[in-house]
């Protein structure tokens, strides 16, 4: 069904696709590898038509095609869901899977057809989601629903997920990949970029691997261990189990005292109580939605607390803005980085030193020192691999969203601080920068300050942490040491079928 031949796309001097050819057959689920930045997203954006080849050409069923515009990809029945959701937070959730295919009479939007158009795929798929709510009111989890219903409303024939499964709950993307799998049975194409292996081996029929633009190899996915996967992507052995210190924690850092958040009617958060040690680090595990997001604004000021206590070593610091949270020494790796972790339109450079360029040495009386920002921004790209068309130059909107996740990292753990707060921290990162964040973040607990994990993927709750907290309907309902407890026991927590605090 797809045929790309000897692709090519240059960035500057940086060359994202390298001569790739790339097929994939009717009735496949055909993944696609590498790390980040290795030019997969790229592939992907110009067989969808956000990019333009600068050599080569694309077959779709053995027809030559010529595809400029999103708008050319819909006409060869082309659907993609993107990592960075392309929803209008505003617009309602039908608004949004109807927009640039509206129904229209008399320059009136007509809902009905649209309306049950949609209810038959959301019974068809058990994508089941409220079409009157709006976008800015729905999980991330659930946002990705609306953008798979939006593809199958345009009937699409070729559908790409890119990072589908970053955001999912381990129950979610088990039903995601079910239905990914009958995509396949019906005939459709599939093409899957992700950077869990082991959903590859779940899923896939085949996978294609770049590296540095490159193609490196198409294998059967059968026929490979994730281990060979892991190396071809990166090129060298990873490291499976991670070393850490003796766990000897110390004094409490963070102190949370009856935390109590309202919203919409109902406690959002109920009296929530938990403390983290320095030379810990604690996981929060939890099915997404069920006061995460609430908790972690909470604690770093993006959400005004209705009542309770948030101590920072021996500071109060619940009624701070957030400026003053980070001059108390909390760091901060948001869950959405393009919400809340980068200015988007401004350069690398100037992004990692979001929080101090109005401190000495990064400005004096007012005026930016850019030498040092520069040098500054150097010394962390090179510390952290964060790789991007232009260097400190470069614009983050334009890196790809593993490098915009490292960059987030190296700023957040080389600025002073005593607490990290870390949610979601390797959301859709290759195999590779994965274990390069997970060792830093060991690293953090070794040299005794202590790291808040927010997580939905189990593996790296249990990876890393020394204590796990389980979060059920806005309560902490459990709390154990990891050697204590196994993944099936901190499932029934997370389901509410059992609490012990």
């Amino acid at each position: 069904m797809v045929l790309m031949k000897g692709i090519t796309k240059r960035f500057g001097k940086l060359v994202a696709n390298d001569s790739v050819d790339f097929e994939v057959k009717k009735g496949e689920v055909h993944a696609l590898l590498g790390e980040n930045g290795a030019g997969k997203s790229t592939l992907m954006s110009i067989l969808f038509g956000l990019y333009t080849q600068d050599e080569g050409q694309i077959f779709i069923n053995g027809e030559l095609a010529h595809i400029k515009h999103p708008n050319d990809a819909a006409k060869y029945r082309i659907g993609m869901v993107h990592q960075h959701f392309k929803l209008v937070e505003i617009f309602s959730v039908l608004d949004n899977i109807i927009l640039g295919s509206e129904e229209t009479k008399n320059s009136f939007i007509v809902y009905k057809n649209a309306r049950n158009k949609i209810m038959e795929i959301i019974e068809k798929y058990n994508l089941q989601i409220d079409l009157d709510k709006k976008i800015s009111e729905l999980t991330v989890g659930q946002q990705q629903k609306v953008e798979i219903i939006k593809m199958l409303y345009r009937d699409s024939d070729i559908l790409i997920f890119d990072e589908p499964t970053a955001v999912l709950t381990p129950q979610e993307i088990k039903e995601l990949i079910e239905i990914i799998k009958n995509f396949a049975k019906e005939g459709k194409a599939v093409i899957l970029i992700s950077h869990k292996l082991n959903e590859i081996k779940m899923s896939s029929d085949r996978c294609t691997i770049l590296r540095r633009g490159k193609k490196i190899a198409t294998l059967d996915v059968k026929d490979v261990t994730t281990e060979e996967m892991a190396e071809l992507m990166v090129g060298r052995p990873l490291i499976q189990e991670y070393e850490k210190g003796a766990f000897n924690p110390k004094e409490n850092i963070l102190e949370v005292e009856n935390l109590t958040l309202h919203g919409k009617g109902k406690d959002i958060l109920k009296s929530i109580n938990f403390h983290v040690r320095s030379g810990e680090i604690v996981g929060i595990a939890g099915i997404d939605g069920n006061g995460q997001t609430e908790l972690a604004n909470a604690l770093t000021g993006l959400s005004p607390i209705s009542s309770g206590l948030i101590r920072l070593k021996d500071k109060d610091i619940s009624r701070l803005n957030i400026r003053k949270r980070y001059e108390a020494g909390l760091s901060h790796i948001p869950e959405d980085r393009h919400k809340f972790g980068l200015v988007l339109d401004f350069k690398l450079s100037e992004n990692l030193v979001l929080q101090e360029y109005y401190k000495k040495p990064y400005s004096n009386y007012g005026i930016l020192n850019h030498d040092i920002i520069e040098e500054h921004a150097k010394k962390l790209v090179e510390n952290y691999d964060v790789r991007s068309s232009n260097s400190i130059d470069t614009i983050a909107r334009s890196m790809s969203g593993g490098n915009q996740q490292k960059a987030i990292l190296a700023r957040e753990i080389e600025r002073e601080h005593d607490l990290l707060l870390a949610f979601q921290p390797t959301r859709g990162l290759d195999v590779g920068a994965i274990e390069n964040i997970h060792k830093n973040l060991i690293k953090e607990r070794d040299r005794d300050r202590d790291v808040l994990l927010i997580s939905y993927e189990l593996e790296e709750i249990f990876n890393l942490s020394d204590r796990i907290l389980v979060m059920y309907e806005g309560e902490i309902t459990g709390s154990f040491k990891t050697s204590d407890i196994t993944a099936n026991e901190l499932g029934q927590y997370m389901s509410g079928s059992k609490r012990s605090v």
